[in-house]
Parts: C-alpha cells; sequence; structure tokens
C-alpha cells in the first residue's frame, strides 16, 4: 500500500509539472502573439535587421524612382489628380544625414550624405490653422518644394503689382478723369494702394537697394563674388533648414553639393555687388513656411472672362503648384476621411516621414523623442514579472518530484 501511494503521489505530481509546462508553452505563445500584434513591434522576431541609415538610404531611393500617382478624387476616368478642395500646409524643414552607398567614401572621405526634405499637409480649406483631421501627409525634397512653392508666389507676386500699378496710375495719375475704367475701379475698391505700390517698388528696386533675391540660392552654387577674402578657399551658397525646422534660410557651404555647412559663417557677409556688399531679400522664400496658415489653394483660380459674358461656368482644376508637388512626393494618407473620394490611399511614405519627425535639428535621429507605447511597456513588464513566477513555481514543482522519486519506500 505504501508503495502504491508513493507511486501516486508521484504519477499526480509529473501530471502536475506537464500541465505547468503545457501552461508557460501557451502563455509564451499567447504574449508573442499579442506582443506582434502591436504598433511598432517586430511581425517576425527573426527577420534581418535593417539600420537606420539602410533603411533611410533604401526609402530614398525609392522616392527618387517616383511615387505612384492616384486617380482622380471624383472618381473622374482621365487620371488626372483632382485636389480642388485642398491646400497646401507646411510643417517641417528636415534634413537627415545618411549612409553614402557605394558612391559615397570617396577620396574626400565623407561616408554621409545630407537629405534635405520638406514635410507638408493638403489640408481641407477651411482648417488650414488646425489641420488634424482628413488631411494627407507628404515628403519631397526642399529643392523640388522651393522651386515650385516660390513659383507660385512670383506669379501671384507679380499679378499683384500689375494691379497695383493699374490701381495707383488710376488713383494719382488720371486725377479723377472720365478715362477711368468702371471695372478697375471696382477692382482697387479693396485695395491699399500706397501700401502695395511700395511693396512693389522695393521689389522692383532691390538690387539698387543693396539686396539679392534669396530665392536665387534655391540651388547650390557657388559664391563667386566674395571680395576675394577666403584665402583661395571655396564656398557655396544653397538653402538649409533653420530654427529646428520651423524656417528655411540661405546658407554657406564648403562643398558643391552644399551638404557640409560652414559652421558660423554668415552668407551676407560673403555677397558683393557692383556697389559693395549685399544682403538678401526673403520676400518670397518666407511665404512657402507661414506658421499657422496655408501656403496655396489647390483650386486653380479662374481666368477673367475676357469676353464678359458671365460664362465662367467651367470646371474646378487642381492647380500646377499641388500638381507639381503631389506628384513628387512621398505620401502618407492614413489620415484621410473615409468621406474622401478617394479610390486608393498611399501609405509607402509613412515610416520615413514618422522617422524623420524624431530627427534633431542637426540630420541626427533623437532617441529621445521615440517615445515608446506606454501600454507596450505595461504588458512588457507584467509579461516579466509573471514570466519569473510561473518559472519559479515550475522550478518548485521539478525539484519535488525529483526528491519523491529520491526518498527511499518506507516499511
Amino acid at each position: 500500500p505504501v508503495a502504491a501511494r508513493k507511486e501516486l503521489c508521484s504519477t499526480t505530481l509529473n501530471n502536475q509539472y506537464i500541465n505547468m509546462k503545457l501552461s508557460l508553452i501557451s502563455f509564451l505563445a499567447a504574449t508573442g502573439y499579442a506582443t506582434a500584434s502591436m504598433p511598432g513591434t517586430r511581425s517576425n522576431p527573426f527577420a534581418p535587421k535593417v539600420s537606420a541609415n539602410t533603411a533611410a538610404s533604401a526609402y530614398t531611393a525609392k522616392l527618387v524612382r517616383g511615387a505612384k500617382v492616384m486617380r482622380s478624387l471624383e472618381g473622374g476616368d482621365d487620371g488626372e489628380i483632382d485636389l480642388t478642395n485642398y491646400s497646401i500646409k507646411f510643417e517641417k524643414c528636415q534634413f537627415v544625414k545618411e549612409f553614402a552607398g557605394e558612391e559615397g567614401g570617396g577620396e574626400d572621405g565623407q561616408f554621409l550624405q545630407t537629405k534635405r526634405f520638406i514635410i507638408f499637409r493638403l489640408c481641407p480649406n477651411n482648417s488650414c490653422g488646425s489641420c488634424n483631421y482628413d488631411f494627407g501627409e507628404y515628403l519631397v525634397d526642399l529643392e523640388t518644394y522651393l522651386q515650385a512653392t516660390t513659383e507660385f508666389v512670383e506669379e501671384k507676386q507679380e499679378a499683384m503689382c500689375e494691379t497695383c500699378n493699374d490701381c495707383y496710375d488710376q488713383a494719382y495719375n488720371n486725377d479723377g478723369g472720365d478715362d477711368n475704367n468702371g471695372d478697375n475701379q471696382n477692382d482697387c475698391s479693396s485695395i491699399d494702394v500706397s501700401t502695395c505700390y511700395e511693396e512693389c517698388q522695393n521689389i522692383e528696386n532691390m538690387e539698387d537697394n543693396g539686396y539679392l533675391d534669396a530665392s536665387e540660392f534655391i540651388e547650390c552654387q557657388a559664391l563667386e563674388n566674395n571680395n576675394n577674402n577666403n584665402n583661395g578657399v571655396a564656398y557655396y551658397a544653397g538653402a538649409m533648414c533653420a530654427s529646428s525646422g520651423s524656417r528655411i534660410k540661405i546658407g554657406v557651404f564648403t562643398d558643391e553639393d552644399c551638404s557640409i555647412l560652414a559652421e558660423n559663417m554668415d552668407v551676407e557677409s560673403m555677397l558683393y555687388g557692383d556697389n559693395g556688399a549685399m544682403k538678401l531679400s526673403y520676400h518670397k522664400i518666407k511665404s512657402v513656411f507661414p506658421e499657422s496658415d496655408c501656403v496655396a489653394s489647390c483650386l486653380q483660380e479662374e481666368e477673367q472672362d475676357e469676353n464678359n459674358d458671365g460664362n465662367n461656368d467651367q470646371a474646378a482644376e487642381t492647380a500646377e503648384i499641388c500638381q507639381t508637388l503631389y506628384e513628387a512626393a512621398g505620401k502618407c494618407e492614413t489620415n484621410l476621411a473615409a468621406t474622401s473620394k478617394y479610390t486608393e490611399a498611399i501609405t509607402d511614405a509613412c515610416s520615413y516621414i514618422a522617422g524623420i519627425k524624431i530627427s534633431r535639428s542637426n540630420g541626427v535621429l533623437d532617441k529621445s523623442m521615440a517615445k515608446g507605447s506606454k501600454v507596450a511597456t505595461a504588458f512588457i513588464v507584467i509579461f516579466g514579472v509573471a514570466f519569473v513566477g510561473l518559472a519559479g513555481f515550475v522550478y518548485t514543482l521539478h525539484k519535488k518530484i525529483m526528491d519523491a522519486k529520491k526518498a527511499p519506500l518506507l516499511d
């Protein structure tokens, strides 16, 4: 009877041990599945690791090949993009240092290359101030963004100055005569002639007043007229991010790609014209990164009815600036409302944009800004405590079984 009881006891302990092992395996499988399902976790723990540099370089190459174009928002058959209900909103300027790959690491020993990007949004026309619902987020290189937006600003300025000059002539040169055109008078009623005329004159006479247009340095170019004070060292000027990405300015660089910043050097100290030192005018560039407003509406402004027949009932068209930037950009359209008539939301740039947002102003990844999920952290802690406790219980049970097997039989 004693032997039978001991055998029964040993069998019971073995069954409990097996059940605890199965419970532990089930627990690990369940927690592993839950962790893999969390946002930001890797679904395949055995997948090869990808560094930030190689991932960034790979994605940059993908952007260069061009993003696919979305079909018409309004369901058109011509394949053109209809963005007329949206406006462009500047979000951030950021430059990122990446591994140069096979083309880098040349004679100058530079294994990192600098990529400059603009993150912008397409916001509903009535929500430029907040833009927190039904928006798309996009990534484009700095030069493309500046070329498209400053061209838009220049065209807008030219149209404004043309109207302003006509209104000025009408107000001050015609002495209110009968030759005034009624339509022009209506156009001038909402214009502060004295203010706009002074602004337009400053733009027209910019160089005579000792200024250069900063938008002329969007593309990286050598500083030639630098008064021979550089001791034979070549310097270059180009656009760069400033004020932690909230602004854009022209900087001085030591390489022809404007990749290596010349620290503590001011571009205006190196600009010289026929009349001596020159300064930069940011009257165009400052218009492409407004703090709380949109840069431009994607609804093409209606052309004037040249025939005066009142027939302006043309289909709405997307402005060229929006077409250009949309087609060139990497896209993250996960925040578009379901009511938007998109036939396909493109998300190819979401991960890269998220990575750029946690980069420092010097282009290096800032780990302190990569905030982890509180839910995931809490789950990991709970899992760790439960795992240790369960492992200890299994060890104790296993020890009891082994001790029972070693104990001598009772008479």
